[in-house]
């Protein structure tokens, strides 16, 4: 199934990685659900978070756009939705917890979402909002304008790539109480993320704001920095939770 959908190979890689799994654990925790309780997981890819919810206790409900990553999904046994995360086929009030991880950088309009999920959530349940700002990440280079023009060439092909840095004010503005926002950063020094670097030297290819020889430079000092145990390269991941307010 894996090799049929490309981002869903990425998406099982990225779970995969060092310290993904101690943060969707903090994400869960963050929405302080308990068993029986019904949390939904919007653009829920393969199901992973819904699975490890679900062996909680928890009754979690997993929605996706995309009905080839739902087909990976329903291989997991739990319950999942094809659904718009701007037009959720859901009741007022449904459901406990409200958790999007990776999701709000691929809209134009984060800030519907953001209303959505009000919606849908019950009076005093919980958002949990999850991902990168695109613009924003660390790595060592001996070329760092080349690095930052890269990094921002792969940001202007991502509908949202501030979404991140926008999440406490998107809850502000649609009436979240409690909200706070912590930082998680993702660090890599063997190279498991080495993978990222190709997606962002393709993009600043593509978009020709850099010459090809110059990006397959840039590419071939990582590969020698991680040959040598040079690597470093940091993620900050923002994490934002808040709860439903009473209805007016």
């Amino acid at each position: 199934m894996t090799a049929e959908h490309p981002l869903l190979a990425r998406l099982d890689r990225a779970d995969a990685l060092p310290g993904a799994t101690e943060l969707r654990e903090v994400t869960y925790e963050l929405l302080r659900c308990r068993p029986g309780d019904r949390v939904l997981d919007v653009g829920c890819g393969g199901g992973r978070a819904v699975a490890e919810l679900g062996a909680r206790g928890i009754h979690a409900v997993g929605a996706d756009r995309d009905p080839r990553m739902l087909a990976a999904a329903r291989t997991r046994a739990f319950e999942f939705v094809e659904a718009d995360v701007l037009r959720l086929p859901f009741a007022d009030g449904e459901f406990r917890g409200y958790r999007a991880d990776k999701v709000l950088h691929e809209l134009t309009d984060p800030a519907a979402a953001i209303v959505e999920a009000r919606r849908v959530l019950a009076p005093g349940g919980r958002v949990v909002l999850c991902g990168q700002d695109w613009d924003t990440l660390v790595l060592d280079s001996d070329r760092p304008s080349l690095t930052r023009v890269i990094v921002h060439a792969r940001a202007d092909t991502i509908a949202g790539p501030r979404a991140a840095r926008q999440y406490r004010a998107l809850l502000v503005d649609a009436g979240f109480a409690e909200i706070a926002v912590e930082v998680r950063t993702m660090v890599d020094t063997d190279g498991s993320l080495l993978p990222l670097l190709d997606g962002l030297a393709a993009a600043a290819r593509s978009s020709g704001v850099v010459a090809a020889a110059q990006v397959e430079g840039w590419l071939a000092e990582q590969s020698a920095r991680v040959a040598a145990g040079r690597f470093f390269l940091a993620i900050p991941i923002f994490v934002a939770s808040a709860t439903a307010p009473e209805r007016p």
